[in-house]
């Protein structure tokens, strides 16, 4: 006789936790799913799950030194021009200076 899908469903979890099997959920944004589909594209990879694991193993096959600029955090560098500088010490003369009026 043929197990119910009952059967099935409780052998198949029985097998991923003998096998240590955890299951890794994310929320991601539009961004950084953008950029998984183009690596997938890339190398020819259907699957998401695929795609995260094979990042996982070659990002550890680097070491803590090689895989350490693929986990660093992108931090956006903020030049202030001299020009807007001028405009922020002027606004905040201007500003100090309303202050003080009104203080008196």
């Amino acid at each position: 006789m043929a197990m119910t899908q009952k059967e099935r469903s409780a052998r198949a979890a029985a097998k991923r936790a003998a096998a240590g099997e955890r299951e890794l959920r994310i929320r991601s944004r539009p961004g950084p799913i953008a950029k998984l589909g183009d690596l997938m594209a890339w190398h020819g990879i259907e699957e998401i799950s695929e795609a995260m694991q094979l990042l996982i193993l070659n990002a550890h096959a680097l070491g803590p030194e090689g895989s350490a600029s693929m986990l660093a955090v992108p931090r956006h560098k903020i030049e202030i021009t001299e020009n807007v500088a001028r405009a922020l010490r002027r606004a905040g003369a201007a500003e100090s200076a309303r202050l003080d009026r009104a203080e008196q």
